[in-house]
């Protein structure tokens, strides 16, 4: 894991400052080692800035430092993240004569460009983002992984085109001139993230995950070489234990290989079914207790520190707890924002900070539970989609909104999540039931949010629930969740808010071999009778506790609801409700004070709706945007 950062085109002035300044935006990624290398293309009329930062995780050894190169210079690499099937490759390319000078990842990344080219894409398990020069062919390819685990975020403008893992390392190279995206403030206050590829600066944008960019001679051209499974070719005749039997399989393979380090190693444990499904699996690879980190609140009702505690117990780990409190929000919520670029979207994204901080005292990396909802529907809404469906099938469509809403309702462990997808139970349209889901407000809220300005920006149509990739209504949501809410805020999160703890995250259940056969399963794997997520379940039996199996899902849940009424009431006035307040420029001032009096009076619970607002806040004053032009 490490950071990388860079640009191509016309020269630049001061670019020895220039490159490190924007090395030093992303020191927190990689305070191993540091790399800059400045290139004369065009005979001095062009040049290539490659920047990197390392966490030192395979071959801890100088020699493994970047960017590196062949031997005769003809391609050079920045790389972040890792290949977890290096090894394999390593053999299979020296079968083919090539001859290696270090054990690290990056030099497989090199060769195999070097004997494939852009085929290497399917040949290679892992996460990355990474820019390699060819000097023969003259181009320089930008790439990210499939699911978009690593991070690379583009910029472009009078013949130059800069890249990097993070927006603060572009913004050190060009601070002045940056523009609020309206387009990207609508999308945010309807999803609380910004999908792709779109960001909340109109300069800059993300490359898609499983894309790789060409630049040649000047342009720019963009090619996706892998996308999610379209979860339609279903494999029905599949018998119970072949399926449990190939699914065990499968991760466990994954936890394996995403175990090899030459650093130390452990693993984030919440007590679900998830976290501890992996330490179980890593139990069996280790001949040494696994490090163990959970964090948890002084609220009880919030808190699932006993439950990790259990499952520490119960595999003999070297376990770790930390307890964070409303103070540690605020301290800390501005920073994140800086790291990610972007609001924080979930309030989680500190609580995971400060455990990585901790952790990062003892490892360098950690394997998570991350994305095992997102392939086998873990989610409330998955379930209520999935019977949604069923039920608007069957019944006429003038009768949804009066009896649809009850049935959502009644659902277990109904919640503030059903009340306000029951605005729009009786809804057909599909783009409007997953605002329900993952939106702090309705389309129309937002607009009245907004005000005159509801106007001037539209809301894009190219959504992947735009297609209707399947009839299952389950597999539509998944599709939507690995297209958009898991690259775009998920695993964005999980990479900003642990490598600003300086530790390197991995997750076994995302997969891409797991993956793939997972989408050809019937919908009868993930959702069975009482639990969901059926098929992990089944193939965890007799290796995690039956408290464990058993246990309903709770998610991990931040107090913020009661802290916004009371340690941190006042934090939310300033930033929402004074006159120093840059989104009262833009925004409905009369609707701001509404908001927060009715949740302070308990008239409402608008808790994710005052997360979004004051994200937004802290984004404006963190970057110095002004309203939107």
């Amino acid at each position: 894991m490490c950071g990388i950062a860079g640009w191509i085109g016309r020269r630049v002035e001061k670019p020895q400052d220039r490159a490190a300044g924007m090395s030093n935006a992303l020191q927190h990624r990689g305070p191993d080692a540091e790399g800059i290398e400045l290139l004369d293309l065009n005979t001095g009329e062009d040049q290539l800035a490659l920047v990197h930062r390392r966490l030192a995780i395979i071959d801890l050894n100088a020699d493994s430092n970047q960017p590196m190169q062949t031997e005769d210079g003809r391609l050079r690499i920045i790389f972040n993240g890792e290949i977890y099937n290096y090894i394999e490759l390593r053999e299979e390319l020296i079968g083919l004569g090539h001859r290696f000078r270090t054990r690290s990842d990056t030099e497989v990344l090199l060769r195999a460009y070097d004997q494939w080219r852009l085929a290497m894409f399917d040949r290679l398990s892992g996460m990355f983002a990474f820019a390699l020069w060819d000097a023969q062919r003259r181009e320089l390819i930008l790439a990210r992984d499939p699911f978009g685990k690593k991070p690379l975020y583009l910029m472009q403008g009078r013949n130059l085109l800069s890249f990097a893992s993070e927006i603060s390392s572009l913004l050190s190279a060009q601070p002045d001139g940056q523009q609020l995206d309206l387009d990207g403030v609508r999308e945010y206050l309807t999803w609380r993230y910004v999908p792709g590829p779109r960001t909340l600066f109109k300069q800059i944008r993300k490359l898609n995950p499983g894309s790789y960019a060409v630049w040649s001679q000047g342009e720019v051209t963009e090619t996706r070489y892998y996308a999610p499974p379209d979860q339609t070719d279903l494999t029905a005749d599949i018998d119970p234990g072949t399926a449990k039997r190939r699914f065990r399989e499968l991760l466990d393979r994954s936890v394996e290989i995403r175990m090899r380090s030459d650093a130390p190693f452990g693993a984030f444990l919440s007590g679900g079914l998830d976290s501890s499904a992996i330490v179980a699996l890593m139990t069996r690879h280790s001949d040494n207790p696994i490090r163990t980190f959970s964090v948890g609140f002084s609220e009880q009702a919030y808190s699932e520190l006993p439950f990790a505690r259990r499952v520490a117990d119960h595999f003999k780990t070297d376990h770790c707890e930390i307890v964070i409190q409303a103070d540690d929000l605020m301290n800390h919520l501005p920073k994140m924002v800086r790291h990610r670029g972007a609001p924080v979207s979930q309030s989680t994204d500190i609580p995971i900070y400060l455990m990585s901080v901790r952790a990062s005292r003892d490892v360098k990396m950690v394997l998570t539970g991350e994305g095992a909802d997102e392939i086998l529907g873990g989610y409330p809404k998955h379930r209520a989609e999935s019977l949604a469906g069923v039920y608007r099938s069957l019944v006429p469509a003038s009768l949804h909104n009066n009896l649809l809403a009850p049935l959502m309702r009644a659902l277990p462990g109904a919640s503030a999540k059903f009340d306000i997808f029951a605005r729009s139970a009786g809804e057909r349209d599909f783009a409007t039931r997953m605002i329900s889901w993952f939106g702090a407000m309705t389309a129309r809220e937002r607009d009245s949010l907004l005000g005159g300005l509801a106007t001037c920006g539209h809301d894009r149509n190219d959504f992947p629930f735009s297609s209707s990739v399947t009839e299952s209504h389950l597999r539509r949501v998944l599709f939507f969740d690995q297209t958009s809410w898991l690259p775009d805020n998920l695993l964005e999160r999980g990479d900003r808010v642990m490598m600003a703890g300086s530790i390197e995250g991995r997750m076994p259940f995302l997969d891409r071999d797991l993956v793939s056969f997972v989408s050809q399963l019937p919908d009868r794997y993930r959702l069975g009778f009482l639990h969901s997520k059926q098929i992990l379940r089944d193939c965890m039996a007799g290796m995690v506790p039956d408290e464990v199996l058993n246990r309903p899902k709770i998610g991990f849940k931040v107090p913020v609801a009661e802290w916004f009424r009371g340690p941190m009431s006042d934090y939310v006035r300033d930033h929402l409700c004074s006159s120093h307040s840059v989104i009262r420029s833009y925004l409905s001032a009369k609707k701001l004070d509404q908001i927060v009096r009715e949740h302070a009076e308990r008239a409402a619970d608008h808790e994710k709706l005052i997360w979004a607002l004051l994200n937004l806040e802290i984004f404006h004053r963190e970057f110095a945007l002004g309203p939107p032009q």
